[in-house]
């Protein structure tokens, strides 16, 4: 039977302009990071983004090397929007990054212009699309002067092969020089993609950049990688991501402060009728200039109760500072 959308899927999403663009984006937007790849189960997958869909995430986060293996969620993704979802392609926001390894040799990652074009076309015939909504460059590239990559992001725009594009993981510094060079080129800096969370909160001072210049934000990794659905306060469960050996998490990750520092949070997190992880995805969504947080998943249940942050978005003062005096260790 074809998929048909539920005529009501934007009735309860929250959608937020993207900086100072015409473009809206759902407040959360489905990331296929993990649990996308052909080590995955594809009747999951298909659930996962129609499921999605259904619920008003118009925007599907992506990147060349997602998996695994890599290139494989991009194939996972193509393949649903070809036999459920290409009817509704004019609805959806899909984004791709470039920038790390992908293929052996001088071309395979970082930011040069061949890189950048000949992985967008990789990726396109992956996704057997036309044309991707955003490109990120996915990391600052050390060697490869500044100009270039942005050169190749303009080009990529004026080609159409992406109509917008974007920057992920840049520092303060580095996010200014990009977007002057693309505004010097005629291109807009849409969005910048970086990791922040309660507890990681390095990347506060890259917002201030964004709201000077009328760029996005878009969170990655909101929940810490799962630190912050609580799962660790008692230890590491068995069978759990930490219990593994991943340089993303693993039980280094969550000793030590970690496990009282979720216990406080969790506290405020019931007195405001939210799970710890609801309160943490709208925690970064009502940061100044933050337009989207990616969530990602490994079933569909979870998507449904991350959903249900949009329920309570706003914190009071008191919230907020107690929050802060728990994550400075002031418990």
């Amino acid at each position: 039977m074809n998929y048909i959308a539920k005529p009501e899927r934007y009735e309860t999403m929250k959608y937020i302009r993207c900086g100072k663009s015409g473009l809206f984006l759902p407040a959360m937007s489905l990331g296929l990071w993990h649990n996308f790849g052909n080590t995955s189960d594809f009747t999951n997958c298909r659930e996962m983004l129609l499921e999605s869909f259904d619920r008003g995430i118009t925007h599907f986060d992506l990147a060349n090397n997602y998996g695994p293996e890599a290139g494989s969620a991009e194939e996972t993704f193509g393949r649903v929007v070809h036999q459920e979802l290409k009817a509704y392609r004019d609805e959806m926001i899909i984004s791709t990054k470039a920038g790390y390894y992908m293929w052996p040799g001088p071309y395979g990652e970082w930011g040069s212009k061949k890189n950048l074009v000949a992985s967008l076309d990789q990726s396109l015939k992956r996704m057997n699309l036309d044309y991707v909504d955003i490109y990120y460059h996915h990391r600052p590239d050390p060697d490869t002067p500044m100009e270039e990559t942005m050169d190749a992001l303009a080009g990529i725009v004026k080609s159409g092969k992406a109509l917008y594009v974007g920057i992920s993981n840049y520092n303060a510094e580095q996010t200014a020089e990009a977007v002057r060079i693309l505004k010097g080129m005629g291109i807009h800096c849409l969005i910048h993609q970086m990791q922040l969370s309660m507890i990681h909160r390095e990347n506060e001072a890259v917002l201030d950049v964004l709201n000077e210049n009328g760029v996005g934000a878009i969170a990655f990794s909101p929940l810490a990688q799962g630190i912050l659905t609580g799962k660790y306060i008692d230890g590491i469960p068995d069978g759990s991501r930490a219990a593994g050996a991943s340089v993303f998490l693993n039980a280094n990750h969550v000793t030590g402060s970690v496990p009282v520092i979720t216990k406080h949070l969790k506290e405020v997190s019931d007195s405001r009728g939210q799970s710890l992880a609801q309160m943490a995805l709208a925690w970064v969504l009502q940061k100044k200039g933050m337009t989207s947080v990616v969530i990602g998943a490994s079933r569909t249940e979870q998507i449904v109760e991350n959903l249900k942050a949009m329920e309570k978005l706003t914190f009071c003062e008191e919230e907020l500072r107690r929050i802060d005096e728990i994550l400075y260790e002031r418990v």
